[in-house]
């Protein structure tokens, strides 16, 4: 189906205004250029990805689309200036960033030609996106996968709080799922959508098929936000989910609840299939998908959803 036109397909000049969240262990080139060719824009999570391993995923969504495509880049992250350079050299157009000030890097990526969208939880965080001059701002609410904002707003009340402090175009990301619910999102003034944990269980995700099968299981509640006094983290409940319950309710330091979280936690249960000792990251929409499908079945599905949707909202 032909898409209306938003700022968001201006912008990157894409089909459809659906964007693939750049998910760490699940957003290699196979997902990102599936997700291209179908009509949205792909993002490789280069948060999960050594300089030398993003450099080579680069090279292959090159080899496997000519569509428009871009990196997500967590800017706490180690090797984070070792990364950028990796994106400048490869010249890399579009790049998503998240978890840190927009203004590090935004006006040095876009001198080199490259479009910058910056990933917030609050409208607190609006004035430094607008201060740095982003092309485009991620509006997350709580119910995404992954690293969450504290203040647990919900994507129905971070758009419009966002489109009351701001004209630059807004992408709706957590929670978002359905065709249905791009349609509300787009009702709450948001130009596009941001789809994560869709996409994750698809059959390109690169993520383990034991998270795969586990999330396509899950049912409504079975996800939680967790971690708080660290970074919170919305994840299945699990054994590890339970020993860091259990530290937190018997009082202990944030110290301490890092030392249980360790390293790797998010690679051992997502990338390499742990489901009792992993960190199994992802948001409440994964109890509606019910099915691991290749991207193009659920592009599919969200476009005819969303035609369905649309056609509906005369009767109201």
């Amino acid at each position: 189906m032909k898409f209306r036109e938003t700022k968001v397909t201006k912008l990157f000049n894409i089909e459809y205004p659906i964007i693939q969240g750049g998910m760490v262990w699940c957003s290699g080139w196979r997902l990102a250029s599936a997700v291209s060719n179908s009509g949205g824009m792909g993002l490789l999570g280069a948060g999960s990805m050594y300089p030398d391993v993003l450099r080579e995923h680069i090279q292959k969504m090159r080899k496997a689309t000519d569509k428009p495509w871009g990196v997500n880049i967590p800017l706490i992250y180690p090797n984070i200036d070792e990364v950028i350079q990796v994106i400048v050299d490869e010249k890399v157009e579009i790049v998503f960033t998240s978890a840190g000030n927009p203004m590090k890097y935004t006006s040095f990526l876009q001198e080199k030609g490259i479009k910058v969208a910056h990933l917030v939880a609050n409208s607190r965080f609006v004035s430094k996106c607008v201060e740095a001059g982003v092309d485009a701002i991620v509006a997350e609410g709580f119910e995404a996968g992954g690293h969450n904002g504290r203040e647990e707003t919900t994507t129905m009340n971070l758009i419009p709080l966002m489109k009351r402090v701001t004209d630059i175009p807004l992408i709706a990301a957590g929670g978002i799922g359905t065709g249905s619910q791009i349609a509300a999102a787009f009702a709450l003034g948001a130009e596009g959508v941001q789809i994560g944990s869709l996409f994750a269980l698809s059959e390109e995700s690169s993520a383990h098929e034991n998270f795969k099968n586990a999330a396509v299981n899950l049912k409504e509640g079975e996800t939680i936000l967790a971690l708080k006094q660290i970074s919170p983290t919305r994840m299945m409940k699990n054994e590890f989910y339970n020993q860091i319950k259990e530290a937190k309710e018997s009082g202990k330091s944030v110290d301490e609840l890092r030392e249980i979280v360790g390293k790797g936690r998010a690679k051992k249960g997502i990338f390499e299939g742990d489901l009792k000792e992993g960190e199994l990251e992802i948001g409440q929409v994964a109890s509606l998908v019910d099915k691991i499908k290749p991207v193009s079945e659920i592009f599919n599905t969200l476009l005819s959803d969303y035609k369905q949707a649309v056609s509906n909202i005369p009767q109201l």
